[in-house]
């Protein structure tokens, strides 16, 4: 445009030259900013500060290389799902590098495995800045290859900094409510419908709802614990309604729920029409004219239940049962009613009998927990080459077949506890007693903080490695192996709080009985033991008074009653008496030794007792004060020689 006006002014070609030449430069000049620019957003990929290199360990962000760190932040895992959330990935903390800035916003992908699928659950962005401020972030799901790492990504475009991590929560339908009225179907369910009339509200208002369903799994296990609703024969799924407070329902609203009849009295009610079908002809009364050929479909619109229906309604977190409301039974197991108050959360309940309000409150409150608790086993790996390492699982139930074939798969014995109830961010703390402990646990304070924790989530693996060791190396003597017992004892979300980078429980001391406990045992090895150098003993031949000889000596010039006489004067017992006359019955010498030398045995082993002088005094007590001055005479001539 440049160069087409100055050739219309007629300037000179070398004029001209010079205008093309500037207009080149910039061009070039902008094409230059615009890469540079394109530079600065480049993708980053940003490993976890302290973990390996893995690809898994990783998240991906766009903004400026070196700009940002991203560090792992697993011990929040428990407080970053809240109510009926579920983690689906890890919990990554991204920051600013010290004194480095740039401008917002950041796209960041963070890679998530969804196990269980479900057309009433969305995936969405948890994001707690560094304030603590909440925010939730709708992704951009996709399947790609990040960084040589293929799966599943959410990428959010943010604003702020903080962490992140991907959650799946029930979804929620936003819509708005006209003057003339509204027909909604839930797109969660489409059985579900909302039928607004017109003038329900005074001016055009924005509602939320979201659907909780209740299976027929969950509902038996309710009634299982507690024989008082064996009446209940099924319950609609749990419907969150949310209008503004500041506009109540000015006309009532229709709502329709699916809650199926009894089942077996619907297959009776289909045998019977099955049997009527093969009977039944055009001149039996029972059947109407011109109605033979549809007779199946004739019975099933004109079905009617005894069975009796009941709503309950929840606002601010208090269930009441709506009984003035009239409940109408519809076509293939749906109910329909009219609501004329605004109420949080709607349930409609089929009961064979009727049953008191408290039941059926209690009943509303149970199906709510229930829908938020899984049922969990704890598995114990022991390493097969390190009997000193574990790995502890809490798995649940409905994976528990596919994981233990895993575990086994990869080798060592494997134990189970019996099955426990836990919700999402539940923790299990683990303590020890007898005589195993963890050396995490030994070589740490014994602070609650210290103590190992498995943080349960249903969607991922919950594994803990623990390195046991022996408290006592010489306790359990009797056994050949070290035994001890691993408890875990249940903290809830309600429980716990955030100091600093870690949950912990508000107060340790008030644990409850432990969840469940495994046994565990540790094998003994060989040990050196170390003794000191023994003391050297010098052998004396004075420490041995009172020799054979003269004993055999002495023992040839008793006579038995003598021997007798001395036994009680040397204060011998019947017992020993009674074993010398047993082992020596037929020779009296040999008696009167055995007795002399058994003496000899029961005197203290030093060299300064007076044994040759209390054998005399015993000699002249019987009467023999002879052989007393014979035996001191010879004991001092035998101690002379050898001094000599």
């Amino acid at each position: 445009m440049l160069l087409e006006s100055k050739m219309s002014a007629g300037s000179h070609p070398y004029t001209l030259l010079k205008l093309a030449l500037k207009s080149f430069k910039v061009l070039l000049s902008v094409r230059c900013v615009a890469k540079s620019l394109f530079s600065c957003v480049l993708k980053t990929t940003l490993r976890l500060t302290g973990e390996t290199d893995k690809a898994t360990d990783a998240c991906f962000v766009r903004a400026p290389a070196g700009a940002l760190t991203c560090e792992a932040a697993d011990t929040l895992s428990c407080l970053m799902a809240g109510g009926s959330e579920e983690l689906v990935s890890r919990v990554i903390r991204v920051k600013v590098r010290d004194g480095d800035g740039f401008r917002f916003p950041v796209t960041v992908a963070v890679p998530f495995c969804v196990r269980h699928r479900s057309g009433h659950r969305e995936v969405a962005v948890k994001v707690v800045d560094e304030e603590e401020r909440v925010s939730y972030i709708a992704p951009a799901t996709t399947e790609e290859v990040h960084g040589g790492q293929k799966g599943c990504f959410a990428e959010v475009k943010v604003y702020s900094l903080g962490i992140f991590a991907v959650v799946s929560r029930p979804k929620r339908e936003m819509y708005n409510v006209p003057r003339k009225g509204l027909s909604l179907k839930i797109p969660m369910d489409p059985r579900i419908c909302l039928d607004y009339l017109p003038g329900s509200f005074t001016a055009p208002v924005m509602a939320q709802t979201m659907v909780q369903p209740v299976d027929a799994v969950l509902l038996a296990a309710v009634k299982s614990r507690n024989d008082a609703y064996e009446s209940v024969v099924s319950a609609s799924p749990l419907l969150h309604l949310t209008h503004p407070k500041s506009q109540p329902l000015r006309r009532p609203l229709t709502i329709t729920l699916p809650c199926p009849p009894s089942y077996e009295k619907k297959e009776g009610k289909r045998r019977k029409e099955r049997k009527a079908h093969q009977v039944g002809a055009p001149g039996d009364p029972s059947i109407p004219s011109g109605k033979t050929r549809i007779l199946g479909a004739y019975l099933r619109s004109n079905e009617t239940s005894n069975e009796l229906l009941v709503v309950l309604g929840s606002r601010d977190k208090q269930w009441t049962v709506l009984e003035k409301i009239v409940t109408r039974n519809q076509k293939n197991g749906l109910v329909s009613f009219d609501l004329i108050e605004n109420f949080d959360r709607l349930l409609a309940v089929r009961l064979l009998s009727p049953l008191q309000p408290c039941r059926l409150i209690a009943l509303a409150e149970e199906l709510e927990a229930s829908a938020c608790r899984h049922p969990v086993t704890v598995v114990l790996r022991r390493g097969r080459g390190d009997p000193h390492g574990v790995l502890l699982a809490a798995l649940p139930s409905r994976d528990l077949d596919w994981e233990l074939n895993r575990l086994r798969a990869a080798g060592g014995a494997v134990e189970t506890s019996s099955e426990i109830s836990l919700c999402e961010g539940d923790q299990l703390l683990l303590r020890f007693s007898g005589n195993i402990t963890s050396t995490a646990f030994t070589q740490s304070n014994t602070s609650e903080e210290s103590h190992e924790r498995l943080t349960f989530h249903c969607q991922r693996r919950n594994e803990l490695l623990v390195r046991l060791t022996e408290v006592d190396p010489f306790g359990n003597y009797s056994s050949p192996c070290y035994k001890g017992t691993a408890l875990f004892y249940r903290v809830t979300r309600a429980e716990l709080e955030r100091r600093g980078d870690k949950a912990v429980p508000r107060d340790a001391k008030l644990l409850a009985d432990p969840v469940c406990k495994l046994p565990l045992s540790l094998p003994k090895k060989a040990r050196v033991i170390h003794r000191p150098v023994a003391a050297r003993v010098k052998i004396s031949e004075e420490a041995e008074p009172l020799s054979d000889a003269l004993l055999l000596w002495l023992s040839g010039e008793l006579s038995p009653e003598e021997t007798s006489l001395l036994v009680s004067s040397l204060r011998l017992s019947r017992s020993a008496a009674r074993l010398v006359k047993l082992r020596s019955r037929d020779s009296p010498s040999e008696q009167a030794f055995r007795v002399l030398a058994m003496w000899r045995r029961a005197l203290p082993a030093v060299t300064c007792h007076p044994k040759a002088s209390q054998l005399a005094g015993s000699l002249g007590r019987i009467g023999r004060p002879d052989l007393a001055r014979e035996v001191l005479l010879r004991e001092a001539e035998l101690s002379e020689g050898k001094k000599f």
